[in-house]
């Protein structure tokens, strides 16, 4: 770095040079035709400050260029291709317009809070915690490769309404089997298999003849399906054993006798490969005027009617495939289970009691 005066040009120069921090390559700037010491010496100056600003915007990409490798290695690593096209969507839809141009070491806590405030502040909970999410894993991963030196993501707490799933009572899961079996529907397997074994769509779509042991009355649930990741493991990644009921048992071998030859357990239609079973489903309820459910809520009816009917909650999620009882608890109180007999001994007084005659005096 430096200053020198050219004889054959009568005029000064100047320059900096300096390694890059973190790829050690070289990298140089001068100015020539200068008119003075003076001068050269303000432009060293300058050059300093603007090699130092190059380095920067090489060592710390903008947002839009992080999150681009965050989802790189993502795909690299443990995530299915569903999840990372959520988060994509998510990250893309809510933070590049706002975030384009900006440095990730330029990103505070406050504008992130701005900007949950200002693109999902009226959404639900959910999706205030999958976009905060989604941010917070990026600023990671900007940690991880040195970008910064902390998360600047804040730790916010929404405030989550505990809200029941929509179930359909045992009397409203009987009535719309029998409606469609006499209907014949060709939902009718499928909506049986989730009433009576709580799999999950993309389970029921997988199943396939060899994880079913009539003699055992027994199903494996190993293998799952998304049309982004096709076919793949289960949500929670555990294969578990489902146990047939005597008349989901009749169903299976009636349904075996009707395709001996298929692969899948449940029949195909083009409605179900274009992922229209909740739609499907909602119409056929509201024909037969039951509530509208959506299909996965047929999971939830299971979980609820096996606990209503004295099954332990333990037993009901390890057949159902939660890893917690945490979010069991939901189905528990939608049961009733949590508040089951504790008025059985409730007696302030005795209504059958007969009381004294009510008199209504008139004036005359």
């Amino acid at each position: 770095m430096g200053v020198k005066f050219e004889p054959k040009t009568n005029k000064w120069k100047a320059f900096f040079s300096k390694r890059h921090p973190i790829t050690n390559q070289p990298r140089s700037l001068k100015r020539i035709g200068l008119n003075s010491k003076a001068e050269a010496l303000r432009m060293e100056r300058q050059l300093i400050i603007q090699l130092e600003q190059v380095f920067v915007e090489q060592s710390v990409p903008t947002w839009p260029k992080m999150v681009t490798e965050y989802f790189e290695s993502k795909r690299m690593c443990d995530w299915t291709e569903k999840t990372l096209q959520n988060a994509k969507l998510c990250l893309e839809a809510h933070t590049f317009d706002k975030w384009k141009f900006r440095r990730v070491d330029s990103i505070s806590a406050q504008d992130i809070k701005s900007l949950l405030v200002e693109r999902v502040g009226s959404r639900s909970t959910g999706t205030k915690q999958s976009l905060l999410k989604f941010i917070r894993g990026a600023f990671q991963f900007a940690v991880e490769k040195r970008y910064l030196s902390a998360n600047p993501a804040p730790n916010i707490r929404f405030k989550c309404g505990d809200k029941l799933p929509k179930v359909l009572t045992e009397p409203q899961a009987k009535y719309l089997l029998e409606k469609a079996r006499e209907l014949n529907s060709e939902w009718y397997y499928h909506w049986a298999l989730a009433l009576y074994t709580g799999m999950r769509n993309g389970e029921q779509y997988a199943l396939s003849w060899d994880k079913v042991n009539f003699d055992n009355r027994t199903i494996l649930v190993d293998t799952g399906w998304n049309k982004v990741d096709g076919f793949k493991s289960t949500k929670s990644g555990d294969d578990r054993m489902v146990e047939i009921a005597p008349n989901l048992l009749l169903i299976l071998k009636e349904l075996k006798l009707k395709q001996f030859d298929s692969h899948f357990v449940l029949p195909r239609s083009r409605n179900w490969d274009k992922g229209e079973q909740a739609r499907m489903l909602g119409y056929f309820l509201e024909g037969i005027g039951l509530p509208k459910v959506k299909y996965h809520d047929l999971r939830a009816t299971w979980a609820t009617i096996m606990m209503s009917n004295g099954i332990e909650p333990i037993k009901v999620m390890s057949m159902g495939g939660w890893k917690s009882l945490s979010r069991l608890q939901i189905y528990v109180r939608k049961a009733g289970l949590n508040v089951r007999g504790i008025t059985d001994n409730l007696n302030i007084h005795d209504p059958c009691k007969t009381g004294g005659e009510l008199v209504v005096l008139r004036s005359m």
